[in-house]
């Protein structure tokens, strides 16, 4: 692909009895959004014009059968399913669920076969979607698996970034998967992601403590102690920029995460919490450490408010800019990379 060429942007629906659809159509109704890039959603033509009709929408689907055949300047829809699919609107459904992972495995094809550039994913039920062909707890293990890569959840925004030890765990067995060896992975991912994906040279990071005030010399938990403190220094001695590990209750509060580059979280909750508290709504979740390009809103399906007009399409859309902007960070960092005198002489 050529710099100037449009980005082919894949979505997956997502849980079709959620907001998914309605996002993405109302991201698609503004016609700016379009002229930055190619959508081709994967899902069917019969199930998008449900939606379309039920929101009074004016947007046009162009039908295709294959990614190949999709058209720039139009809204495309990949017929991943044919058959009617009986929509309510707020329902948990295991049937939906088969539909939200159609739709997800076809996409994932189409970004691995090269066929659409960056994958942006629609939300699922993480319950729904469980079967005995597909057991993940979610979108980035599954991508994980599928592209070969060391996945990290990174949640980005404008002006904070946050990177996660452990993700889809229950606390109580987060310490426990805390290792030298995760640490390492995960900071591994974080700076090489910073570098190719942001543009940041010489990143710099903080990573929060396991326990409560770092564990207070062992007061409270040893691990911050035995584990996490000492495989920082040793990273930070290799020649990054890696330092805590900080105790986490005062850490956004005191606003000491504007000093940083990105954060790494220990657990789920600990680095989401904050996010979501600072940049929801314009939060992404995007997937690092994959030689593809993947991210999604910062929101989950919202059943509560599904089908009644009320969904707020602004994090999808900075999901979609945010997938753009780092394919197109990461066509510099390779050409650069090959080509080093020409970056020197920019």
């Amino acid at each position: 692909m050529k710099k100037e060429e449009k980005v082919v942007v894949g979505i997956s629906v997502g849980d079709l009895n959620g907001i998914g659809p309605e996002i993405i159509i109302k991201t698609y109704e503004d016609p700016r959004v379009l002229d930055l890039n190619t959508p081709v959603i994967f899902a069917s033509g019969k199930t998008m014009q449900f939606f379309k009709n039920h929101f009074k929408s004016k947007i046009n689907f162009f039908n295709i059968d294959t990614p190949d055949k999709l058209a720039h300047g139009k809204v495309n829809v990949v017929n991943v399913w044919r058959e009617p699919v009986k929509i309510e609107f707020g329902k948990e459904d295991p049937k939906i669920g088969e539909y939200a992972i159609k739709s997800l495995e076809a996409a994932t094809k189409a970004l691995k076969d090269g066929k659409i550039d960056v994958l942006v994913t629609a939300p699922i039920n993480k319950h729904n979607i469980q079967s005995d062909k597909f057991k993940f707890p979610g979108h980035t293990d599954y991508l994980a698996k599928i592209l070969n890569g060391k996945s990290l959840m990174f949640m980005v925004s404008e002006n904070l970034r946050v990177g996660l030890l452990t993700d889809h765990v229950p606390l109580k067995d987060a310490a426990n998967h805390i290792t030298e060896e995760l640490i390492r992975e995960k900071t591994t991912t974080v700076i090489t992601s910073l570098k190719q994906d942001f543009g940041i040279s010489k990143p710099k990071i903080a990573v929060l403590a396991i326990n409560p005030h770092a564990g207070d010399n062992g007061v409270i938990g040893n691990e911050d102690d035995k584990v996490l403190k000492p495989t920082l220094e040793k990273i930070k001695s290799e020649g990054h920029l890696v330092y805590g590990p900080y105790s986490a209750d005062s850490f956004f509060g005191s606003n000491t995460y504007t000093k940083f580059d990105a954060i790494i979280a220990s657990y789920h909750d600990q680095g989401l919490i904050p996010f979501k508290t600072i940049a929801f709504g314009q939060g992404v979740n995007y997937t690092a450490g994959l030689d593809k390009v993947r991210t999604s809103p910062d929101h989950g399906t919202a059943y509560e408010i599904a089908g009644k007009g009320q969904a707020d399409e602004s994090s999808f859309k900075q999901a979609i800019y945010t997938a753009i902007k780092i394919y197109r960070k990461r066509l510099d960092f390779n050409h650069y990379s090959k080509n080093p005198l020409k970056k020197a002489s920019r």
